[in-house]
């Protein structure tokens, strides 16, 4: 009678990674304001006037259109926290997966255990990249809820004076928030890049956070044309060339071709830093 082979789970398993990426308050805290959002922005709602005149920015627009209904209070939602809220949020997920282990000293016995480095760091990416996927896809049907709940279930009248149905739109959104995670990539790649060069966290946040706003300020200089377009974050707002009745692609294809361009260069740069570095935390 053969004797069992005895089985043990691979060391750092995809599971033990998920778990350790929820069991931290960061994480919590964070989907605490994706939560608390769309119920933040209704309560400013309904505290303030109605906007009153025409007004032509397109910020100004979505303001006016919020509490139209469901559909239009969304897709604000998606514009106030696409370049600030969620950028942040694939910096912290992304960033602090390696320098928290350096910091808490434990970098060093988990690469003791029998795996190899870019497995590892493939764990800590892959779980980052998909907290940030989930965060997002969270706060737009959240924001949805949220909206049908405060002003109604009314389809989509966009800030060109466009009608779009739910069965227009939902397809369209789909195509709409998978870009903007797109977008979020680079940002997402420089935070772990800076992330296996120091054991502090916020550095790696802070860095990656402040290196978007550079590249956004530089954004905003026309001496630069054409090369600011390569700048990460130039077609950030291209999304919204795909909910209009006729959509527009070119900008969106290019915005997700220089996002992917960006999110290897320094994804490559961060496998390459730690496959050399001495880990010494």
């Amino acid at each position: 009678m053969s004797r069992p082979v005895a089985t043990t789970r691979p060391p750092l398993s995809w599971r033990a990674e998920w778990r350790r990426q929820w069991s931290r308050r960061r994480t919590l805290v964070s989907f605490g304001l994706i939560l608390a959002l769309p119920l933040v922005l209704v309560a400013a709602f309904a505290f303030g006037d109605r906007p009153s005149g025409q007004r032509t920015s397109t910020s100004a627009r979505f303001v006016d259109l919020a509490q139209s209904g469901s559909a239009n209070f969304l897709l604000f939602t998606l514009f106030v926290s696409s370049e600030l809220l969620l950028v942040l949020l694939a910096a912290l997920f992304c960033g602090d997966a390696v320098p928290s282990e350096a910091s808490w000293s434990s970098l060093r016995y988990l690469l003791v255990a029998p795996v190899r480095r870019a497995r590892l760091l493939t764990s800590k990416l892959l779980i980052g990249i998909t907290t940030t996927a989930v965060a997002t896809l969270l706060l737009v049907g959240w924001s949805a809820l949220v909206g049908g709940v405060a002003y109604g279930w009314a389809p989509l009248t966009s800030p060109l004076g466009e009608d779009l149905s739910w069965a227009e739109l939902l397809p369209r959104l789909g195509i709409a928030v998978g870009y903007v995670f797109v977008t979020l990539l680079p940002v997402a790649a420089i935070a772990f890049w800076l992330g296996v060069r120091s054991d502090a966290p916020l550095a790696a946040v802070g860095g990656a956070v402040l290196i978007s706003i550079l590249a956004n300020i530089l954004d905003q200089i026309d001496a630069l044309e054409p090369w600011r377009n390569a700048l990460p974050g130039h077609y950030s707002r291209a999304w919204q060339d795909v909910i209009i009745l006729e959509p527009r692609w070119t900008d969106v294809v290019h915005g997700s071709l220089w996002s992917l361009a960006w999110a290897i260069l320094f994804t490559m740069l961060a496998y390459r830093r730690f496959r050399r570095a001495d880990i010494l935390s």
